[in-house]
């Protein structure tokens, strides 16, 4: 492994590590260079603690099982500081709870973290120094950081979650890198907690200091709390940068899309997290005729108009950290091939044969098998009321093992986007796709879109939440401002702005049951949509909501019975109640602070609702 001394980095580096040093404590430091040297180190660490097993029917994959008490990012606790607070949030109306994120004055959070928190945490520790890169190394989009941190999981799914070690360490700048911090909050000797996890969910909590380029977060050491080059560093400071810098840092896959006659277009698409992001990004195309999908990304979009006004897109990260629960052969069988070499699984179940097994597993998964819950607990059964995986369990995968990787995922030019596309889970009334009449329609259709919750975070229940952009629970700044960023580049000459669509694949008839299939045969959508940009005019229609397929404009062949009325139906009662629920949203959550052109394009959709 390698032992490269402090003293011998750079003077910035070199003075963030010996202040952390003397905050945190360590028993000693080590510098990371990403071998497999030093992962089988941090592998056999973490086994030793009983923290990891190995799953001994696959190719170097292992399973952890954290603390009940820390399985999910946790929005309550995460907060973006600012010197002003409307840097952060919008202003919610007089009595209203903001939910735009949190906001906490520096000062006082720095106070709590350096005076109440960090002292003394990583006592009988290693403190580790990650280098890492966000996006392919020499991209002018990249960026790079350095997180410290005492959890041994934390390496091993950086290595996989970034370009990591020595290869970055030899590309930094030492005045410019992004500062992370990152401890489970649990000194040795720890107390016995019952649970091998160290983690502190007491005083969790996850900040950002965008003036400084800092992330520091406490007491998790789930993945989105303590991977702190993903969600913290790729969209909430990433997203800051974004607008400093003329670019777009999104919650978006990216994916590219070959005909039949060999044209390739790339789209980029906005989900929330659990509502298919990652199965869209892998499809496997059904519709006839031999089309072709490859994966760019699955999570994260870094975008930028090049000096030709083409928007070019970058995957920031180099790993996949999938929802696991609903994953099986037929709805993503190129991420199940994807896991079966080294993955590290978190909150899965286990298979008395050396497998892993998660709710969706059923036929891939033999009954003679008996099955050990993510809590522990053994000969589980459906019988037993409980879940054999955490809802939001996860698989941490290199992207390069992906089979349908596209061949220029790692281009630092980035891929050309034709299409944006925004969609969530909604069970009733928003159609299977609608095209927005321009880009100003196109940011509003995205910053009032709505989904049911999902388990990726604390929420509970399936009530249909307000998820602008797919981004409510990463905006590094006032969402308010952050509109007005997305709608300033109609204004800019030259540029090929992408044409917007807004997607459903969750509509759900009066049996309660899916209308659409989904899955592979999303690709007809996706067809529709590239035939759109290709600028075939006689396949939509203008519609109250958008432009909507012409009757039989979509490629449905051989796939029997859908009821294409009810799917594409835009009911009049139920859209004058959406657009209630998106002024009364707007109203609560940016009260003043709502840009104009989103007023109008509000009051443009109730009027043509009306009318129609």
């Amino acid at each position: 492994m390698n032992d490269t001394p402090v003293n011998s980095l750079g003077p910035q580096l070199q003075a963030f590590i010996r202040e952390k040093q003397e905050l945190c404590q360590p028993e000693r430091i080590h510098i990371c260079d990403g071998s497999e040297e030093e992962n089988d180190f941090m592998v056999n660490q973490m086994i030793e603690a009983k923290m990891m097993k190995r799953l001994p029917l696959y190719e170097n994959c292992y399973i952890v099982r954290t603390d009940p008490a820390d399985v999910a990012r946790v929005e309550s606790k995460t907060f973006i500081c600012t010197e002003r607070r409307e840097d952060t949030i919008p202003t919610p109306a007089p009595g209203v709870e903001g939910r735009l994120g949190k906001w906490e004055a520096p000062d006082k959070m720095k106070r709590k973290l350096f005076e109440e928190n960090f002292p003394g945490c990583m006592k009988g520790r290693t403190m580790y120094v990650i280098p890492f890169c966000m996006g392919p190394l020499g991209s002018p989009l990249s960026k790079i950081g350095i997180q410290l941190t005492d959890s041994p999981y934390v390496v091993a799914s950086m290595r996989i979650m970034t370009r990591m070690g020595d290869r970055v360490m030899r590309r930094l700048d030492d005045n410019d890198f992004v500062k992370c911090l990152h401890s489970v909050g649990q000194p040795l000797p720890a107390p016995d907690t019952g649970y091998a996890w160290p983690c502190n969910p007491e005083k969790t909590v996850i900040t950002h200091f965008p003036a400084t380029r800092e992330i520091v977060s406490f007491g998790s050491g789930y993945g989105g709390n303590s991977l702190l080059g993903k969600k913290c560093l790729a969209l909430r400071l990433g997203s800051v940068m974004a607008k400093e810098e003329g670019w777009f840092a999104e919650h978006m896959l990216i994916m590219g899309l070959t005909n039949p006659k060999g044209e390739k277009k790339y789209i980029a698409a906005a989900f929330p997290s659990a509502c298919g992001k990652t199965n869209l990004a892998m499809l496997n195309p059904t519709l006839p005729g031999g089309w072709k999908a490859e994966c760019v990304g699955d999570d994260i979009a870094w975008m930028k108009f090049d000096e030709n006004g083409v928007l070019r897109a970058i995957n920031p990260e180099y790993g996949f950290f999938g929802v696991a629960p609903g994953t099986n052969m037929s709805s993503n069988p190129n991420a199940m091939r994807t896991v079966t070499k080294n993955t590290v699984f978190t909150n899965v179940a286990e298979t008395s044969n050396g497998g892993f097994y998660w709710e969706g597993l059923e036929k891939e998964t033999p009954s003679d098998v008996a099955i050990t819950d993510w809590l522990g607990n053994e000969n589980w059964t459906k019988d037993s009321g409980r879940p054999a995986a955490h809802p939001n369990s996860r698989f941490c995968a290199p992207i390069g093992q992906c089979p349908v990787m596209d061949p220029a995922w790692e281009d630092p030019a980035g891929v050309p986007i034709d299409a944006l596309i925004f969609g969530g889970r909604r069970p009733q009334g928003i159609p299977l796709v609608y095209e927005a009449f321009n880009w100003q329609h196109g940011v509003f259709v995205a910053s009032s879109m709505r989904s049911e919750a999902t388990a990726a975070a604390e929420h509970k229940g399936k009530v249909v939440m307000h998820d602008p952009f797919a981004m409510r629970p990463f905006f590094g700044y006032n969402f308010a401002n952050y509109m007005e960023h997305w709608l300033s580049f109609q204004d800019k000459p030259n540029l090929n702005l992408p044409k917007i669509f807004h997607v459903n694949w969750f509509r759900k008839g009066n049996d309660g049951k899916f209308l659409w299939p989904g899955f592979g045969e999303n690709t007809r959508v996706l067809d529709w949509i590239l035939r759109r940009c290709d600028g075939q005019e006689d396949i939509a229609a203008p519609s109250p909501i958008g432009l909507l397929p012409k009757n039989n404009s979509l490629n449905l062949d051989g796939l029997g019975e859908i009821n294409m009325r009810e799917l594409m139906s835009v009911p009049k009662d139920y859209w004058l109640k959406e657009v209630e629920a998106i002024r009364n949203y707007f109203h609560d959550q940016l009260s003043t602070d709502i840009p104009s052109a989103i007023v109008d394009e509000l009051n443009n959709l109730e009027e043509r609702v009306r009318q129609s």
